[in-house]
């Protein structure tokens, strides 16, 4: 077997005081620290540093981080991001031969919507028997259930977990369902997100966020959302419809 391992770390959305102990031990502890960047239009470094790097940078000396471009913002051309992400995965996979150690920073958790899950399969298939591991992070559900006072779930209701970019359809679904509803990515519609929970009932206690604990940061309920585009990633939650009992679900 090899001996060459990949980590993927989660680093919190954006905060860095929200990455694990274990986070910033495995971080530490990689010969390499590879940070996605969002390729420009013509497919290079598009310069700007992302915020798994802008965190990692709180740790890690920056000599020994890499940045290794992503076709992040590509959607429309799959072909082109198919292409893109096997390049990504020949940089990492190089990088992992030559140092053994390679550590991949994701925002939020490597487990749940991140780019880390694409880059494991591409690199484990490139470097046979290379060793992949997880390092669960904060996500922005969790940070933003924090930051606003939204309780995501109590007793025995369930969180349904939603990518608007799966279209606006299956977040009213999950909207006319039971529980907490939170949407991911959805800064791009936020129009038809805020005329889902109107329809659904569900406006006057949801609440949105984007850029959680940076200089940025940005906190309202969405009953002020406007229909003008925010950022890409933008997070809603929308509680669960709860009669102000205690414990009564327990």
């Amino acid at each position: 077997m090899s001996d060459n391992r990949l980590i993927g770390v989660g680093v919190g959305p954006g905060d860095p005081e929200l990455v694990t102990v274990k986070g910033v031990n495995r971080l530490r502890a990689a010969a390499i620290v590879v940070v996605p960047v969002m390729a420009a239009p013509d497919g290079t470094d598009g310069g700007e540093p992302g915020r798994a790097e802008a965190t990692v940078l709180h740790y890690v000396e920056r000599e020994k981080v890499v940045r290794v471009v992503f076709a992040l913002n590509e959607r429309s051309d799959r072909g082109r991001r198919e292409a893109a992400w096997d390049v990504a995965g020949e940089r990492v996979a190089e990088l992992l031969r030559t140092h053994g150690s390679v550590a991949f920073a994701t925002i939020g958790d490597p487990n749940v919507y991140s780019t880390f899950t694409y880059l494991a399969q591409t690199v484990q298939r490139l470097v046979p028997g290379t060793l992949v591991e997880t390092v669960p992070g904060i996500t922005a559900m969790q940070d933003l259930a924090a930051r606003s006072g939204a309780v995501l779930t109590e007793g025995t209701e369930p969180l349904t977990l939603v990518p608007v970019t799966a279209g606006s359809g299956v977040l009213k679904d999950a909207l006319n369902g039971p529980g907490t509803v939170v949407a991911y990515k959805f800064g791009r519609q936020a129009q038809e997100v805020a005329a889902a929970l109107r329809e659904t009932g569900r406006l006057d206690d949801a609440v949105w966020g984007s850029a959680l604990g940076l200089p940025e940061e940005s906190i309202s309920g969405a009953a002020e959302l406007d229909g003008a585009p925010l950022p890409y990633l933008s997070t809603l939650i929308a509680p669960a419809r709860r009669d102000g009992g205690r414990g009564g679900k327990l």
